[in-house]
């Protein structure tokens, strides 16, 4: 066997064993990450679409947690709206009772101070309105609410006695039980308060319905997603699991053929001086490598 013949052997044999290391270790890659594309090297067009898709995922993902928590947000205002909507309406009942032309001054006077502990009362729960340290019924808030074409403000009112119109700047009662002939005003300025505030609650009830719905797109294109993500970029293990012991298999092939060479090349080449030892095989194999 010539001397050329032997190195072409040797060349050829440690080209097969680099290949399928490469091989085995690219398959071993996949396997742990569960990805066909855990690197831009892997497939560089492939590896960007899946990188897009996973970050498409991860913004889908954000904007149900945003539903979510506007959603949790507009329960609290509107749980505590539905309280000023009852509180207006005993009110009210408070104001006919008032109006019938049988009470004398005492009953009147105790009507008053139910009246003003109902008013006390909507600016207690106006002030317990609170979300994320947030207070959500005194005017000064609204919510950004995801649609499916970007985000719209769900203003909340100003539910206190103040914004109701049922108390002055200075915070003192509009409404005087003990003067009847205002009785038909106090009347106006409730049914008033009690239109505001019935505004309000179906305005965060609309609000909510279409998170309802915004949330559910948002399922269905997260799922969507998941989907293309776990067909375009999973491994298959069992392929890649059958192309790791194939790979491995020839390269064991292609280690015991450089030995073999290397023999060959040892007898053919350095016989007559006796031989090359571990430390020249060593270094003939690097140099063909």
């Amino acid at each position: 066997m010539s001397i050329s013949s032997i190195l072409s052997g040797l060349n050829s044999s440690i080209r097969t064993y680099n290949h399928n290391g490469a091989s085995s270790a690219s398959s071993i890659q996949r396997i742990a990450t569960g990805s066909k594309y855990p690197g831009a090297s892997y497939g560089p067009a492939s590896y960007a679409t899946l990188q897009r898709t996973y970050s498409n995922i991860g913004a889908t993902e954000q904007a149900k947690a945003n539903t979510q928590n506007a959603n949790a947000m507009l329960n609290t205002a509107a749980g505590a709206a539905g309280n000023t909507v009852s509180m207006l309406t005993s009110l009210r009942s408070t104001l006919l009772n008032a109006a019938n032309g049988t009470n004398g001054d005492t009953d009147l006077a105790t009507l008053q101070k139910s009246v003003d502990q109902t008013i006390a009362g909507i600016d207690e729960n106006a002030a317990s309105a609170t979300y994320n340290g947030k207070q959500l019924l005194d005017g000064t808030q609204s919510v950004a609410v995801q649609g499916v074409d970007g985000y719209t403000n769900v203003s909340l009112g100003n539910l206190t006695s103040q914004g109701l119109g049922l108390t002055d700047k200075d915070g003192k009662s509009t409404i005087d039980l003990t003067d009847t002939s205002s009785l038909s005003a106090a009347l106006d300025k409730v049914d008033s308060a009690l239109n505001t505030a019935l505004d309000q609650t179906t305005n965060i009830g609309a609000a909510q319905q279409g998170l309802g719905y915004q949330a559910d797109n948002l399922t269905t294109q997260s799922e969507m997603l998941y989907d293309t993500a776990s067909t375009e970029g999973d491994t298959d293990i069992a392929k890649e699991s059958v192309n790791l012991a194939s790979s491995n298999t020839l390269q064991q092939a292609a280690l015991f053929a450089i030995k073999a060479g290397l023999q060959n090349f040892n007898q053919s080449v350095m016989g007559p001086l006796g031989g090359i030892n571990n430390h020249s095989r060593a270094a003939a194999v690097s140099m063909l490598m």
